[in-house]
């Protein structure tokens, strides 16, 4: 292939110093065919495209690699391996290649096979603290051993690239709510925009151009935060491509191959670790001699500062059975017993239910994200276990109850008496009024003597509440008697009247 030089002294030579070709052809040691090919195309340079790209190294490994494409076509996109994991695994299977060979082949695999034009986009710039952009992803990962789908939040900073993905069960719009606590508190403040789809924990309807509709609630949150609220256009992901590509990157880093845990909070604390080496070791797409982790340590000072977690939670009114049992988020939760029968407020938290009856608390229980479970609170019945003690036995909220030590040795030790289930209710009867540790140590007490019955343990409850007797008074020297009197009642038999 001739350089551009030599194009140019033949163009020079032909058309300004009116040399003919084969005056050329001698004085420049060029082909005659080279140099009709640059008078007549007019063309100042020659690219050669190669037809067929050798592969020596990839050359075997072609067929395996076009399986293991093939496999990825028939899965989700989520669930794509990146080239990079293409390239581990073909490490690990014996390839001794370059990365490059296996990434040109891939590209070009796809690409035949796609044929979709590509899209133009407008390049976007941030201010420090200006704004962040929030999405939901499906993924998979293996909890307790068992496969499991949960939702993962992603929030990205829009200046300095900064992730943030936390790990929920559902994607509720209370759940919305946490990880926003969580993303901020994260990163030391909070943006002044956050760009959204128009999922429906956050938009209720959608007008002409930018006009939306927001939910009450999800407004609430934003004016806690002093956020303004953007959402982006419909089908229109690019608007907030950062975190869309946050998704496809952190997905290839974070959940494949799938994370072993034990629970979501070991997940999160470990996504929370792995966002933080994410952006100490990942180049800035802008500031190219910096990290993210380096171009955030600038923003954070333009952050706002942090105003405390939003009381996030979605409250719903049921009315709570006779059996003092509400329905809350596909399960039961138990409620105290006044509250039986009528209309309370449920407040599905992040991660924890509380019910009010007329503004009090009537019950507050750890979320459970497992379907039609019910979930007891065996102190809820403890009015109506007063008026029917034989449901002690047989009575749902108290199997398996999880007593104090003491509470339960008395429990066990009552069994055997004939009235010992009446008499375990009395003991219980006492707890709103001596609390909970007094009457354990009432029971540890009766026990260590050696006696287990409900009245023996009423009565040291008793004995405790009684007053303590007054101190002695000590006499001061001031007031002491010179002549003490002698108390003798003999001298009342000297002056007895003998009649």
């Amino acid at each position: 292939m001739i350089g551009v030089d030599l194009i140019g002294g033949i163009r020079r030579a032909y058309f300004e110093q009116r040399w003919p070709i084969k005056e050329i052809v001698r004085r420049l040691a060029v082909s005659r065919a080279t140099v009709r090919r640059v008078i007549r195309s007019q063309k100042t340079e020659f690219k050669y495209e190669r037809g067929v790209q050798p592969v020596p190294k990839l050359g075997e490994w072609v067929a395996v690699l076009g399986e293991m494409l093939e496999k990825e076509a028939r899965l989700p996109r989520r669930e794509r391996r990146s080239t990079q994991r293409l390239f581990e695994e073909l490490r690990g299977r014996g390839y001794d290649g370059a990365h490059d060979s296996v990434h040109r082949f891939v590209r070009a695999w796809r690409e035949e096979r796609a044929r979709v034009p590509a899209h133009a986009f407008v390049p976007m710039s941030f201010a420090p603290g200006e704004a962040y952009q929030f999405d939901w992803s499906h993924e998979t990962i293996t909890l307790q051993g068992l496969p499991l789908t949960i939702k993962a939040a992603h929030m990205k900073l829009s200046h300095s690239r900064m992730p943030f993905v936390r790990a929920y069960f559902r994607e509720t719009q209370e759940l919305v709510f946490d990880a926003h606590d969580k993303a901020f508190a994260f990163f030391g403040g909070a943006c002044r925009r956050g760009i959204y789809d128009n999922m429906k924990t956050a938009v209720e309807a959608i007008f002409v151009g930018k006009a939306r509709q927001y939910n009450r609630r999800f407004l609430q949150m934003c004016s806690h935060h002093l956020i303004e609220p953007v959402a982006c256009t419909p089908a229109s992901g690019w608007e907030k491509g950062q975190v869309e590509n946050q998704v496809g990157a952190l997905r290839d880093q974070l959940f494949r191959p799938k994370p072993r845990v034990k629970s979501l909070v070991e997940l999160n604390a470990w996504l929370a670790d792995q966002c933080i080496a994410f952006a100490k070791r990942t180049q800035h797409p802008e500031f190219k001699d910096r990290t993210i982790w380096e171009v955030f340590q600038d923003e954070r000072p333009s952050l706002m500062e942090l105003r405390g977690p939003f009381d996030g939670f979605v409250e719903k009114a049921v009315r709570a059975t006779t059996t003092c049992l509400i329905m809350a988020d596909h399960n039961r939760y138990s409620v105290d017993a006044r509250a039986a029968g009528r209309m309370v407020l449920v407040r599905s938290h992040a991660e924890r239910i509380v019910v009010l009856c007329n503004d009090a608390v009537v019950a507050e229980h750890p979320r459970h994200f497992r379907r039609d479970q019910v979930i007891y609170d065996p102190w809820h019945y403890l009015p109506v276990l007063m008026k029917k003690p034989g449901a002690l036995r047989n009575g749902a909220p108290f199997k398996d109850w999880d007593l104090p030590p003491a509470l339960a040795q008395v429990r066990a030790k009552l069994k055997h008496h004939a009235d010992g289930d009446r008499q375990f209710v009395k003991v219980l009867g006492a707890v709103p009024d001596h609390g909970l540790g007094a009457v354990e140590a009432a029971c540890t007490e009766a026990l260590a003597a050696g006696i287990a019955s409900g009245d023996v343990i009423l009565a040291v409850l008793a004995r405790q509440l009684q007053p303590l007797p007054p101190p002695s008074i000590t006499t001061p020297d001031a007031l002491r008697l010179k002549i003490e009197p002698v108390a003798d009642c003999g001298r009342y038999d000297s002056i007895r009247t003998l009649a």
